[in-house]
């Protein structure tokens, strides 16, 4: 029924007009954005999912860090051990040296002797010498039962525990000295063993680096997942999101034409009254 105190066609063109309005302006976000789910209505199940998987991979890319982190003290106390183990090699030359009968007690205790103490205290410097982030890592507490975090749950965690080590604990008091042919003799069966701890010992860290490197692997492949599957459920699919805006800026500029349209019925009645 034509009236001219009410334009319902002019109200049901506005009607369309916002909401074709308001789905362009929510595409154009997408599309600015990148992302599917601009605000919490366009997919609440899929925003805590998504969340969910965002938060993981933030886990995991910290989790990264340990490994890494984990893995650098690990090589550190590698390379002390190592060279522990080349000046052990060397005070068990010399102690062999000074167990052989040429080898006059002068010159055991004041060549060879000299060089084989000061061995000894190049052992302590390199123990207490060997830190990470000013803690160090051959002796005290910082590598007994030590835990790295590399899960999503605090029981997802590498545990290494890393044998202290000083003089005392390698030659003791029975490898203290070569002075004598006899104390050489001793030295000698004193530092096979010491050499024995460090070669176990180092092969107890390698253990530990092998773990490491798998764990790290497994990371790298879970972010790589599950950064795929957050990516499905957040962001846009850029043609699906065009395709969308290029229909409804069409029905958008439809509805402006037909508001305008409509806008001009009244004046059309009128010139019915006028006619008559």
């Amino acid at each position: 029924m034509p009236v001219i105190s009410t334009n319902n066609a002019a109200n049901s063109a506005l009607n369309y007009l916002n909401q074709n309005s308001s789905k362009e302006t929510n595409e154009l976000a997408k599309l600015a954005s990148g992302s599917r789910i601009v605000q919490a209505s366009d997919d609440a199940a899929g925003l805590a999912i998504g969340t969910q998987l965002q938060a993981n991979v933030t886990v995991y890319t910290q989790d990264q860090t340990n490994v890494q982190q984990g893995t650098a003290i690990l090589q550190s106390a590698d390379g002390a051990l190592a060279q522990i183990s080349n000046v052990l090699q060397r005070m068990m030359s010399l102690a062999t040296e000074a167990a052989s009968g040429q080898v006059t007690n002068a010159q055991r205790s004041q060549d060879i002797n000299t060089e084989y103490t000061q061995l000894k205290t190049e052992i302590t410097s390199i123990v207490t010498s060997t830190t990470y982030a000013g803690q160090t890592l051959l002796t005290g507490s910082f590598l007994s039962n030590v835990k790295f975090l590399v899960g999503t749950l605090s029981s997802n965690f590498l545990t290494v525990s890393v044998t202290t080590v000083s003089v005392g604990g390698l030659v003791g008091s029975s490898g203290s000295t070569v002075s004598t042919a006899a104390t050489a003799l001793a030295a000698i069966n004193v530092i096979n063993s010491a050499i024995n701890t460090v070669t176990q010992d180092r092969a107890k860290i390698g253990a530990y680096e092998s773990q490491f490197n798998f764990s790290g692997q497994d990371i790298a492949t879970n972010i790589q997942n599950i950064s795929a599957a957050s990516s499905v459920v957040l962001d846009a699919d850029v043609a699906q999101v065009k395709s969308t805006l290029s229909s409804v800026d069409v029905k958008t500029q439809a509805s402006v034409a037909a508001l305008t349209q409509a806008s001009q019925l009244p004046q059309e009645l009128l010139k019915l009254i006028q006619a008559a």
